[in-house]
């Protein structure tokens, strides 16, 4: 058996940094690696005083956490910035649980944290080179290329496939009348309202402009009722774009089925076509 001050000095020595909260959740020790990595004092950290170096966009989750876990008597894990000794903020995975004394009885919490920054901001990262930050959709790239494993997937097994090409109606005079600011308003609207009438397999990308595309793993019939039911929404939406001024925009459609295209391009092409048709007679249309 470790004597307790075997077990001090191996919590003092340990790479992570160590906390540990009694029964009114305030904190009550912080080991040496915390504090050389706040640059605080204990007696600053001590209580809650640890929160103030929380980063203030991060500072309600983490508390709410820590205390419906406190209460609950539950282990907690969660990611949030804490200010380092030179005033950067550094992302932080902690890892709290209950302690016991021998009899059972719970005396508190422990923690343990690790500075995960470089983690985090590899994922944002990828996210980024994965994703159109304004519309929350798939950028082109990274949306064709998972298209492209459904369409070789359908060429080999069979599978239905479609691809829906749509275009916002109208959007340049949004632009020229209310501002690029009201134009992507009514663009990052506008995705969310398709992506909500989409399944949770299909795929949806913006492709350029206010141009997206989107593919689904159904035949043509079903395919359109998708349409028909994103063009509906759409233009049945009153998109506010600030100072009490709503707009009310429409889509036009294009689909195109899978039957002999050899390449996802060739489909895509096909199916921008129909897109144009749709503009071509009128616009807030579907063309199959």
């Amino acid at each position: 058996m470790l004597s307790n001050e075997q077990y001090r000095l191996i919590v003092e020595s340990s790479p992570n940094m160590i906390w540990r909260a009694d029964l009114t959740t305030k904190c009550d020790y912080f080991n040496k690696t915390w504090l050389a990595f706040t640059g605080r004092s204990l007696a600053q950290e001590l209580g809650f005083g640890w929160a103030e170096g929380v980063h203030p966009d991060d500072y309600s989750r983490c508390v709410k956490v820590y205390l419906e876990h406190f209460e609950a008597q539950s282990a907690f894990e969660m990611d949030y910035r804490l200010k380092r000794f030179d005033g950067e903020y550094r992302w932080i995975n902690d890892r709290g649980v209950p302690y016991y004394d021998d009899d059972g009885k719970f005396l508190g919490f422990i923690g343990s944290c690790m500075d995960v920054s470089e983690r985090i901001e590899g994922q944002r990262l990828i996210e980024m080179a994965q994703y159109d930050s304004l519309c929350h959709t798939y950028n082109r790239q990274f949306a064709h290329q998972l298209m492209q494993k459904i369409f070789r997937s359908a060429k080999e097994l069979g599978n239905p496939m479609s691809i829906l090409m749509i275009d916002i109606d109208w959007f340049k005079q949004v632009n020229d009348t209310y501002g690029h600011n009201a134009g992507d308003i009514v663009l990052a609207r506008v995705a969310g309202i398709i992506g909500a009438h989409m399944r949770d397999d299909d795929i949806l990308g913006r492709y350029g402009g206010d141009e997206f595309f989107a593919c689904v793993s159904a035949d043509m019939f079903a395919a359109e009722q998708v349409a028909d039911r994103i063009l509906s929404a759409v233009s049945e939406t009153d998109i506010s774009i600030g100072a009490n001024r709503n707009l009310r925009v429409g889509v036009s459609i294009g689909v195109k089925e899978l039957t002999v295209e050899k390449t996802l391009d060739e489909l895509i092409d096909l199916a921008d076509q129909k897109l144009y048709e749709a503009k071509h007679h009128g616009k807030n249309r579907v063309v199959v």
